[in-house]
């Protein structure tokens, strides 16, 4: 008969763990969000398809021949990276030249994720730092929207999808304003329901503000977001803008215009998130989301560009380490009773 053999194991904390890897974090982010990158499609045709099937292409081969040539196993398998592919994507016009996407792709993987030390190390959300590069680099085809729902959307490619590297881009004859253009320099507000179905023009998955919640809502049901940063974005966007709007309902807009236009739920809930570059603690959470609500307010009212989401979260990631420093949970044993 056997004797029973009992082990002792030592290690470090945590002791505890959800199960959740990486990877079955990532596919369940890409579950939530599948119904956004539908409808984009949907609402903008091929030219959606071939923006997202690019952004996602070239973020991936780029992680994964950078971890080759420097001798590193691939991580392109734990779904990170197609998830970083798949939110910068969704965060440019849905008619932007192929190679421009690809490059910003590049340079969101290379210098937003490998440059830092690669997955877990990322100091900057890196899909929003290809689009901030893409921004700079080519600020007229960033600031190129075209129309929704267009009749040939399935049957015709815009001129500029296919644009011969570092060439002019061509773009056609039908334009359309984002909603906060035209708040901004028009004065003129879309209604609500435009805004939550997304039946106005903007970039690829900045549209149905419907589906973006639905799919905060899933993974806060899973218990893979932190609830908070969201929450507080909002919030705070809502307080300080019903207080302008008090002051000036002609100059300024209604929260759920503020809410619902732009990239600001899909930053919310799928980029201000992000678990690396945000902070730990939940108190610091709720501070980092009301550094990034007041930052939108404040570019979107008195900058010169009408949307500020993606610098706003850049700035809170820059910022992050720091709420993390301020705020630190106290060490179990310690403080007043230990001891």
């Amino acid at each position: 008969m056997s004797k029973l053999q009992k082990f002792l194991e030592i290690g470090s904390s945590p002791h505890i763990s959800s199960g959740a890897s990486v990877d079955v974090i990532m596919r369940n982010v890409f579950i939530a969000l599948l119904p956004v990158c539908v409808f984009s499609v949907y609402a903008f045709g091929i030219a959606a398809l071939l923006v997202l099937a690019t952004a996602t292409l070239s973020c991936v081969i780029t992680e994964d021949v950078l971890c080759r040539t420097t001798g590193k196993p691939s991580t392109v398998g734990d779904w990170s990276v197609a998830i970083t592919g798949v939110l910068y994507g969704l965060t440019l016009p849905p008619d932007l030249p192929l190679w421009m996407v690809a490059v910003g792709g590049i340079f969101a993987v290379g210098v937003g994720k490998f440059m830092f030390g690669g997955l877990g190390c990322n100091a900057f959300n890196p899909a929003l730092v290809g689009r901030a590069f893409l921004q700079a680099a080519f600020p007229q085809a960033m600031t190129h929207w075209s129309l929704p729902f267009a009749d040939n959307r399935f049957s015709d490619l815009p001129g500029s999808i296919l644009a011969f590297p570092f060439s002019e881009p061509v773009y056609d004859a039908v334009t359309a304003a984002t909603p906060l253009a035209r708040m901004k320099f028009e004065a003129i507000q879309a209604e609500n329901p435009e805004l939550l179905w997304g039946l106005t023009s903007g970039s690829a998955g900045e549209t149905c503000a419907v589906l973006i919640f639905l799919g905060g809502v899933y993974l806060v049901a899973r218990n893979m977001m932190n609830w908070r940063i969201p929450i507080s974005i909002m919030l705070t966007v809502s307080i300080i803008t019903w207080v302008f709007m008090q002051i000036d309902p002609v100059t300024y807009p209604r929260p759920a215009f503020m809410l619902f236009s732009g990239g600001l739920m899909l930053g919310a809930v799928f980029m201000a998130t992000d678990m690396v570059a945000s902070p730990i603690t939940n108190a610091g959470c709720w501070l980092y989301g009301f550094l990034i609500g007041a930052l939108i307010v404040v570019i979107r009212f008195w900058g010169a560009m009408p949307e500020g989401v993606m610098y706003a979260i850049l700035l809170a990631n820059a910022v992050s380490p720091h709420i993390d420093n301020l705020i630190r949970p106290r060490v179990f044993g310690t403080g007043k009773g230990a001891g």
